[in-house]
């Protein structure tokens, strides 16, 4: 717990986390308090330097009255220069980082060494790891032959696995908040991948017997979802079923299977394909970097990706039926008031079918030449809540967003939607991750015009900002475009 006493102008600003307040002598008055660290190496709890600015519509008229309000800090802890930190833990008072990841794809990937690998780094660094079995195993082991099932007990066998998977997690997850340290839990397969087993009909109809929806299931459950390219795709001479009684599929089979689970996947906000491009060590390297970059641990040159964010400008695109399976969302972008030019806030409202998700990030300051971003899953209430802090200095931003699988690269295609900003108008951006230097292979069903990464004017920051012309945008340096593009993830 920390003290925030109120000076003559309002809201004294502590430090770069986002906080729910308790206000002493309102017991009914419950909000959000925007915290910024202005001056400071870390997310420390001693700054060098407060300032203070006045936020919420309250904090005028009852600062006269109240000498100190208390401050539930979310537990986010950093004792490094990491550039990324997600918030994992939503709503709960563990101080402690709770990671969910699935580890998925087809035969022969990778996902069993991956686990073992897994387990021993993060326990080398202090994590409790646990690890939820794949459910559909118990069962195939057991004697379940898959294609001997007709349709109705295919249809009730997947949903009794996901019933399963879903009890073991939960499991996992009573037991990792009553923990009293940081928490990795590696899902062998999620409640996504039943999906890919059974006809779209059939999985329509399972979510709403049970009450379930895609969101749910696939975005919310999990924090990330690393899908490992079978060996089938690019490591054939690799590929092998020896030593994996249930499985016997050939490389036709294995690319199929693989094919299939990572399309169940597309649409996760935080999704990473671990393809074959090196050799298998690699591999796993960058399997687990992917997920210390989620986490916010520092990899230094140990296991540091060299994969950088490429942006290209859009003209058109083909029909519908041209694409490879998609996801598409709705997505709303806000920027919200910060006490300093060099600070943002932003939230986003991402769904689809009337199911959303919520995300807070903030934006610090360079220090030492590392910008950190803090990135956080809210609910909707602190999203209603801290729209009052909504910045009119900027338009609200609304795209479709959609996500697809091309050649095991992952990409999504930004459609501005109105009402648009000016800038915005008919504007469509392709984004991926890439590790290549050049530019990269891009889908034939789309017609790109440019590549647009480090030109300021295409950053989302500056598409929504109100009264700043083409021509200043233009003037920007490349360098400071990276510092201030309001959207450094992909995802």
């Amino acid at each position: 717990m920390v003290a925030i006493r109120f000076g003559g102008r309002g809201l004294v600003y502590y430090y770069s986390v986002y906080c729910r307040a308790y206000v002493c002598g309102f017991p009914r008055v419950q909000s959000l308090v925007q915290s910024y660290q202005i001056v400071g190496n870390d997310l420390n709890s001693k700054p060098i330097a407060l300032r203070s600015f006045q936020t919420l519509r309250w904090c005028g008229k009852h600062a006269s009255r109240l000498s100190e309000i208390e401050v539930n800090n979310t537990g986010l802890r950093s004792n490094s220069s990491t550039k990324v930190i997600d918030m994992s833990q939503n709503g709960s008072e563990n101080r402690h980082k709770f990671h969910k990841v699935v580890l998925t794809g087809g035969p022969s990937g990778g996902k069993t060494t991956g686990q073992t690998r897994l387990s021993t780094f993060f326990e080398n660094l202090g994590w409790k790891v646990y690890r939820a079995p794949e459910s559909a195993y118990g069962y195939l082991s057991g004697g379940v032959i898959f294609q001997d099932l007709t349709r109705e007990q295919a249809f009730t066998l997947q949903e009794d696995i996901i019933k399963t998977m879903v009890t073991i997690e939960d499991t996992f997850i009573h037991l990792a908040q009553t923990r009293n340290t940081d928490v990795l839990l590696i899902c062998d397969r999620g409640t996504m991948d039943g999906s890919a087993y059974i006809s779209r009909d059939d999985w329509e109809k399972m979510k709403l017997k049970n009450g379930w929806n895609d969101v749910d299931l696939r975005d919310n459950r999990y924090n990330q979802v690393i899908h490992m390219v079978s060996a089938a795709r690019g490591a054939e001479a690799f590929y092998t079923c020896a030593g994996h009684k249930t499985r016997k599929e050939d490389f036709e089979g294995a690319r199929q299977i693989d094919t299939i689970t990572a399309d169940a996947w597309v649409g996760h906000p935080y999704y990473d394909v671990i393809d074959n491009s090196t050799d298998f060590e690699g591999k796993i390297s960058r399997m687990i970097a992917a997920v210390c970059v989620r986490v916010g641990i520092d990899l230094g040159d140990r296991l540091a990706p060299n994969s950088v964010k490429r942006k290209f400008l859009v003209s058109g695109m083909a029909d519908d039926e041209q694409f490879p399976h998609y996801q598409e969302f709705h997505v709303v972008h806000d920027y919200l008031v910060t006490p300093s030019r060099k600070m943002q806030a932003r939230l986003r409202k991402r769904g689809q079918r009337g199911s959303w998700t919520y995300t807070h990030t903030i934006r610090r300051p360079e220090i030492n030449d590392q910008s950190v971003e803090l990135r956080m899953p809210i609910s909707e209430k602190d999203y209603d809540i801290l729209m009052a802090q909504r910045d009119d200095q900027h338009y609200t931003v609304f795209k479709v967003r959609r996500c697809f699988l091309w050649n095991n690269q992952y990409f999504q295609l930004d459609m501005y939607q109105d009402p648009a900003p000016p800038r915005c108008q008919g504007l469509m951006l392709l984004e991926t991750f890439t590790t290549q230097k050049d530019v990269p292979e891009l889908p034939g069903f789309l017609q790109v015009e440019r590549e647009v990464t480090t030109e300021p004017k295409y950053s989302m920051f500056n598409l929504s900002q109100k009264g700043v012309n083409s021509t200043e945008l233009e003037e920007a340096s490349p360098s400071k475009q990276t510092k201030i593009d309001g959207e450094n993830s992909l995802y």
